[in-house]
């Protein structure tokens, strides 16, 4: 099982930026995913996440409006797009899998998650 984040880079303020999330070893239909950062000197925060039952999404609310997760089952791949980047995203960016979700909405503790993927770095700066 491994889960490869990619799509980081450097990006001014207000642009976008779209992560991949690709998947291999086990399916998306049955695992959901979570996206994940850590900015630095910060503890690593859930942002968002996808059911693999129905596709519901979730959002923290600082990224609610401005990112959004998405998959292709086909493609083994779940993706995040960032929109209105801020300085304050800054961060390294990881995905991660869960087998038992959902979990009636509640998706942000770590224990949660059975994989993890390494991490893609985001820099916003001008």
């Amino acid at each position: 099982v491994q889960l490869q984040a990619s799509g980081g880079g450097l990006v001014e303020p207000g642009n976008s930026l779209k992560l991949s999330c690709v998947v291999s070893g086990f399916s998306l239909d049955d695992y959901s995913i979570g996206w994940f950062r850590q900015a630095p000197g910060k503890e690593r925060e859930a942002i968002s996440y996808i059911s693999s039952r129905d596709g519901s999404t979730y959002y923290i609310d600082s990224v609610k409006g401005r990112f959004t997760i998405s998959r292709d089952n086909a493609k083994n791949t779940v993706y995040l797009q960032m929109n209105s980047l801020k300085p304050e995203d800054t961060a390294v960016y990881t995905c991660a899998a869960d087998l038992r979700g959902p979990h009636g909405g509640i998706w942000t503790p770590e224990y949660l998650y059975d994989f993890w993927g390494q991490g893609t770095l985001v820099t916003v700066s001008s």
